[in-house]
């Protein structure tokens, strides 16, 4: 059960979709490692999507580039489908950033993929939440 106090009640009246980044990059599972890096600093942006034709099959994080392919010597011709966080994990638009808070500390993870109607609209961070907090 979660008590709501008036510190946190505002927390549950913000949506995802207020704050995430809509911002978004999708490859296919082929798309070496070194590309996604690429993209990623041209864009400025953390992650993409990984879409395997019409299925959405994982994320590449900045993360993912620290703990697999720099701690493991990976190639930069490696395929980001052998490096990829899979499941995709998303949260619907509506949401509240609280849900979407607990959701990143119960997974252990810094990035949603945001939804709407199985659509993805964009990616909320733990940088987004702490962004909103700070306000």
């Amino acid at each position: 059960m979660t008590i709501v106090s008036k510190e946190n009640s505002d927390y549950l009246s913000i949506k995802v979709q207020d704050i995430m980044t809509r911002a978004l990059i999708t490859v296919n599972p082929n798309t070496t490692v070194l590309q996604v890096a690429k993209m990623m600093e041209q864009g400025g942006i953390g992650a993409v999507i990984v879409k395997d034709g019409d299925d959405l099959v994982g994320i590449v994080t900045d993360r993912d580039y620290a703990t697999k392919v720099a701690a493991n010597n990976l190639s930069f011709d490696t395929t980001v489908e052998k490096i990829m966080s899979s499941p995709l994990i998303t949260i619907n638009q509506g949401e509240s950033i609280s849900t979407s808070a607990e959701i990143m500390a119960s997974k252990k993870i810094r990035k949603l993929a945001v939804s709407d109607n199985g659509n993805i609209t964009g990616i909320i961070t733990s940088t987004d939440l702490v962004n909103q907090l700070a306000k």
